[in-house]
């Protein structure tokens, strides 16, 4: 069987070779979506459309006007967007464990759904506020999570949606870049640190909003792991807080006056 090459002394992957990793891995997925957000954003500052009245598409249509098309795609997009994560539990199993060591199991199940609940309640309406607060103060697109039409499969496909954002996220920015970090020699002050702005990052895209909200939401969610030792909590809770903005929008968009829309 081929083996990761190791230092001679340690026995170990060395310090490049997991620096190697984390940026292949990262250039794969979020790493590559944070870069993409931030030329996104500077798209959006040199429009001549204010901030406030852009809109960030989550979940749009990827075949107008032909349903059973439109599904078929949004399932593909869906699975493809957790391979990084089949690829992190690949590298896991020849570094001789799995995703259990990151606590990305079954094993406490009600334990961790009432963790997450707990977590979702404490940061959703914070976060919403927050991009309301942002949204009206022009420094923030309105997000519009769902543009999908109104059609059987929406909800399913919004939660798996939001299921799918949570588990690539935690697993891997949360449990997978932290361990690599850490084994790297990183302090975990500046592990946290890292592994918050990369998660801001990402949702620069949404604006100045996006990139504070989530890169604070990232702090939490570092000091929380740290605690419980698992990330299945975070994914409970990243999940549920993702799963009402996208069903919650597609079910008010318009029917309230508080709600941004496009």
């Amino acid at each position: 069987m081929t083996t990761v090459p190791t230092s001679p002394e340690t026995d170990q992957p060395t310090r490049r070779l997991l620096g190697a990793e984390l940026l292949i891995v990262l250039g794969l997925s979020l790493g590559a979506s944070g870069i993409s957000a931030l030329i996104s954003f500077a798209g959006s500052l040199t429009e001549p459309l204010a901030l406030g009245r852009q809109v960030a598409m989550l979940n749009g249509s990827r075949a107008p006007g032909r349903p059973w098309l439109d599904l078929v795609w949004q399932l593909y997009y869906i699975g493809r967007g957790l391979m990084p994560v089949v690829l992190v539990g690949y590298l896991l199993v020849r570094e001789g464990v799995s995703l259990r060591v990151l606590g990305f199991d079954l094993g406490q199940k009600l334990r961790d759904l009432g963790r997450g609940a707990a977590v979702a309640a404490a940061i959703g309406g914070t976060g919403l506020a927050l991009y309301l607060a942002s949204q009206a103060a022009g420094y923030n697109l309105t997000v519009a999570p769902s543009g999908l039409p109104d059609v059987w499969w929406r909800v399913p496909v919004l939660v798996l949606s939001a299921w799918q954002n949570a588990i690539l996220e935690e697993v891997v920015v949360l449990g997978y870049l932290l361990r690599r970090l850490g084994q790297s020699g990183w302090s975990w002050p500046a592990a946290v640190v890292a592994g918050s702005v990369l998660r801001g990052s990402y949702h620069l895209y949404q604006g100045v909003g996006g990139l504070v909200g989530n890169t604070v939401m990232g702090v939490v969610f570092c000091l929380l792991y740290r605690r419980w030792g698992r990330v299945m909590p975070l994914v409970a809770a990243h999940a549920l807080i993702d799963t009402v903005a996208f069903v919650g929008y597609a079910l008010l968009a318009g029917h309230v006056s508080w709600l941004p829309t496009p």
